[in-house]
């Protein structure tokens, strides 16, 4: 369907001029010859786009532009001025204008802008509808993963593990990772002393740190390219949803804080708070290094898996940076095998 247009211009001939025209185009098409006129026509009518003169008796085309924008902000307003007038049309586009014509006007290059105006409006309208989709489907799958949350009780381990190889086999090349990264959080966690209650927590916070991951497009998610700058950010809000998803639910409350802050570092560069030191969960601090190990040792889409001594060099590396050094200094007190019996696979040499 063609748009609807409103011609605002003291001069009918210029009013004429331009609605003959739009309307051999197929546009619907009102007229005005001052702003009371317009303002009628806006109040009882759906208009797409509106062409105003800026210098007309009475109310100007510029405070008209204002009333359109708070009755319509979605209205396209092209301003209709002479080339002696080019301070207030920039004002105007400032106000809220999307383009303006001068006069005297070449009517075909008028057509034109027109219809690119109304296309780049239509664009950005899909686009922050796709986005509040986007929103309402995350939050419609948050409550339905809540819910299943709930309903687990002595059977939501089995539960999980199965929920958490779905979210992997959608990133095909991570394979088993989450499982693996818990299993790695279990024996270092124990190697350290914690109780079993809080290796527990660790562990399941590790088993679904990236469960966030479900309201990322898989635009983003599945890019073989680098990340832009949007799509970067809106990737690092990950660990905000997947603690948005899990908070909420009793008995994982407390892995829901390993998950917030598994991409934090030791050094305070991490996100999504930029936590440094100790204000990072030792669940999280824990999950930096087997992460670290586990992305290490398994082949990538760019590389070949690393062998087990170049993870030794690097966690050597980054102790106090990326890593807590005590932490740090138990991972590497543990022996390759335990690290390979526990992810069940053989590292390089």
């Amino acid at each position: 369907m063609k748009a609807t247009i409103l011609t605002v211009d003291d001069e009918e001939m210029i009013r004429d001029l331009l609605v003959t025209a739009l309307s051999r185009e197929g546009y619907d098409c009102f007229q005005a010859g001052s702003a009371d006129e317009a303002r009628d026509v806006l109040l009882n009518n759906r208009v797409e786009l509106a062409l105003l003169d800026i210098m007309m008796p009475g109310t100007s085309g510029v405070d008209l532009l204002k009333e359109i924008k708070k009755i319509s902000a979605d209205t396209v307003v092209l301003m209709v001025t002479a080339i002696s007038d080019m301070e207030t049309a920039m004002r105007c586009i400032h106000l809220g204008a999307d383009d303006y014509i001068l006069k005297p006007f070449d009517i075909e290059r008028v057509l034109l802008t027109i219809k690119n105006s109304l296309e780049k409006q239509r664009l950005l309208i899909e686009n922050r509808e796709y986005q509040a989709n986007l929103e309402k489907k995350v939050l419609e799958q948050t409550g339905q993963i809540r819910s299943a949350m709930e309903e687990l009780n002595l059977t939501y381990d089995h539960t999980l593990t199965t929920l958490v190889r779905a979210l992997d086999a959608r990133e095909k090349e991570t394979g088993s990772h989450s499982e693996r990264v818990m299993n790695y959080t279990i024996l270092l966690a124990e190697t350290m002393g914690i109780r079993a209650a809080e290796v527990a927590i660790m562990a399941r916070g590790a088993l679904l740190h990236d469960i966030g991951k479900i309201g990322v497009s898989d635009n983003i998610l599945l890019k073989p390219a680098k990340l832009d700058e949007v799509e970067w950010r809106h990737m690092k809000q990950h660990p905000q949803m997947g603690y948005d998803i899990l908070s909420g639910v009793k008995f994982l409350k407390a892995p829901a804080e390993v998950v917030y802050a598994h991409h934090e570092r030791y050094d305070g560069t991490g996100y999504p708070k930029g936590l440094r030191g100790s204000e990072i969960p030792l669940g999280a601090r824990i999950f930096s290094l087997v992460d670290t190990l586990d992305a290490m040792t398994s082949d990538r889409p760019y590389r070949r898996a690393l062998p087990f001594s170049a993870v030794l060099a690097e966690v050597e590396r980054c102790i106090g940076s990326q890593f807590d050094p005590s932490i740090a200094a138990t991972f590497l007190s543990i022996p390759k095998d335990k690290w390979e019996k526990a992810g069940k696979r053989l590292f390089l040499d």
